[in-house]
């Protein structure tokens, strides 16, 4: 049985059995959960091993790489401008970014490229890490690229690519990079430990992502019905393929994951590395004033929160998953919260989720990766959990 650390308020306890099973269950391998309510911090939750490899325990301080829950943090970054009157998101992107209007672009708007309707979710050139890595290439072939459907007429799932195209905008607006801005401006204020490109300091606090059969990094074994099925998007030319990997080479080896440099670097859509407690109060600042400071003011939740897609996500399989101005909303896929609920998930598990009507912000790291867009049992277990502590 392993041993689970850190604590519950009063009548959260089922929270802590629901954690307690996931290992029980063999779904993990080390994992944190913590919980915001009404601005305070409600639980706060950790065990198992950090990195397989050394045996290194999973501490109170363990900081993971979350994948494309990083999206949130830059979604609320590109909201906190718009909030400011310094970012318009019905103007094309090249208001902003002169260079990306060529091959199609130029009316693009900054709501397409939060909502994932620009077109782009990948590109055509073949960089390496290192390439990835400095930036300003991967923003030279997504100006050279032209969209895959004409913008705004759909919606897809801008896997990696949604970090470079928001984060360069947000970029040419503020002078900074995205990492420096999020730190500068929220997670300073807010002392949290999150990041998107991480200091040499805290290195020693990451934990490595563990591959799974099945899971993300693992094989996926199809029948060849399902694989039939499936080869549009999984295939080797498929769009979530593609958009798994921006077209990018570099992301051809899942291990580079686990590397300092891809920790350093900046990748707005994918690399962030947090702990949990950080990501269910950066949440409940977006709903809420938490130590004197608030992410997002009521109008502009209101506003980011405002679906943006309808219809199918054509990259993620047709699913029914829905946006906002850079959030991922509540719908049948994700039925977590009240109306209004948001936040994002990443490959492998990972969570950063607010329900304003129930005043609850979540935050899930692990490095067991699973399979899955939207979370699995080891989410579903805990936010249901916490529901049915304040029922």
């Amino acid at each position: 049985m392993t041993e689970i650390n850190g604590w519950t308020s009063k009548g959260f306890e089922g929270v802590r059995t629901a954690f307690e099973a996931n290992f029980d269950a063999g779904a993990e391998v080390g994992a944190a959960f913590s919980a915001y309510h009404h601005g305070d911090k409600v639980v706060d939750l950790w065990a198992g091993v950090a990195d397989e490899s050394t045996g290194r325990p999973w501490t109170e301080d363990t900081l993971m790489p979350v994948f494309s829950t990083t999206k949130g943090w830059t979604a609320m970054a590109a909201n906190r401008l718009i909030a400011e009157g310094l970012l318009d998101p019905t103007q094309p992107a090249a208001h902003y970014w002169p260079g990306f209007e060529a091959n199609g672009k130029s009316k693009v708007t900054v709501e397409h490229l939060l909502s994932h309707q620009a077109g782009l979710a990948w590109s055509d050139v073949d960089l390496t890490i290192a390439e990835v890595l400095e930036w300003d290439p991967v923003i030279a072939a997504l100006e050279a690229q032209r969209p895959s459907w004409e913008p705004g007429t759909a919606h897809g799932y801008h896997a990696l690519t949604y970090g470079w195209l928001v984060g360069e905008v947000i970029a040419r607006v503020t002078g900074r990079s995205i990492g420096t801005y999020l730190r500068a401006e929220i997670a300073e204020p807010l002392e949290l430990d999150l990041w998107i490109g991480t200091p040499e300091s805290v290195e020693d606090r990451i934990g490595a992502l563990v591959s799974s059969p099945g899971g993300l990094g693992g094989d996926l074994a199809l029948d060849d019905s399902l694989a039939e099925i499936l080869a549009p998007f999984l295939g080797p030319e498929g769009v979530l393929t593609k958009a798994l990997g921006a077209n990018l080479g570099a992301f051809d080896d899942f291990g580079v994951w686990n590397s300092p440099e891809v920790h350093r670097g900046e990748i707005p859509a994918a690399n962030g590395v947090c702990d949990a407690s950080s990501l269910a109060k950066i949440y409940a600042a977006c709903i809420g004033e938490v130590d004197g400071f608030r992410v997002l003011d009521d109008a502009q939740l209101r506003d980011a929160t405002t679906q943006r897609t309808t219809g199918p996500n054509t990259i993620l399989m047709n699913m029914d998953i829905q946006f906002g101005l850079g959030f991922m909303l509540r719908s049948p896929v994700m039925p977590i919260g009240g109306p209004g609920s948001f936040g994002h998930f990443g490959a492998g598990g990972s969570m950063g989720w607010a329900d304003p009507t129930t005043s609850m912000t979540f935050g899930y790291i692990m490095n067991k990766m699973a399979l899955g867009a939207t979370g699995d049992e080891r989410t579903a277990r805990l936010t249901a959990a916490c529901f049915d502590a304040i029922a």
